[in-house]
């Protein structure tokens, strides 16, 4: 067994958070982790993906059977610290970059992907050498997907954004798809 490495990914929607048809041909996703590469504090890459290091606190992800379902929050450092283009911004900036496209928007609705691989599962580019644990195995926790429901708090120093999951999103009917009895022939019948 080896460490459960967290990873998150944001993905960004074009024609909400990036221009329609995407003209500058900007990322639609950004990986990061909250904590150190094995051999530095930088990147980690994972399935050939690398993931920037940025200070950001992750809270209230929990699994439970009963009650409430979780709402999480990413709390990022405003003070810099997000790599794009090779320049570092504050999350405000990027923010304002969201902005421009629907004023007023702050990321929301944005999906949040929380991935949980096993260290043993990093590519052999996070170690010196080789993979101490023999060759990057599939092992890794189940995705969790969430969606920023609002940005919570926005100041000099943090900026903290409240996520949901899907099935806790507003304007959301569950099932989205209408059942009828074309499609589900047992749709109705009882015994």
């Amino acid at each position: 067994p080896s460490s459960v490495i967290e990873l998150f990914e944001l993905e960004l929607t074009v024609g909400l958070h990036i221009p329609s048809g995407n003209p500058d041909n900007l990322d639609t996703v950004f990986r990061f982790h909250a904590g150190a590469n094995l051999n530095n504090f930088g990147q980690v890459v994972f399935n050939g993906n690398s993931y920037q290091r940025v200070a950001v606190k992750v809270e209230g992800f929990e699994d439970t059977s009963k009650g409430a379902i979780p709402r999480p929050t990413l709390t990022f450092s405003n003070l810099g610290g997000i790599t794009k283009d090779t320049t570092v911004m504050t999350m405000t900036d990027f923010l304002n970059i969201v902005n421009k496209v629907t004023p007023g928007n702050d990321l929301l609705n944005a999906k949040v992907t929380r991935l949980m691989p096993l260290a043993s599962a990093l590519d052999n580019a996070n170690f010196v050498g080789d993979n101490p644990f023999g060759t990057p195995s599939t092992d890794r926790l189940q995705d969790r997907i969430y969606f920023i429901d609002r940005k919570a708090v926005e100041n000099r120093q943090i900026v903290q954004f409240e996520l949901v999951s899907v099935l806790d999103m507003q304007n959301k009917k569950i099932p989205a798809r209408i059942v009828t009895r074309e499609l589900f022939p047992s749709a109705g019948t009882f015994f």
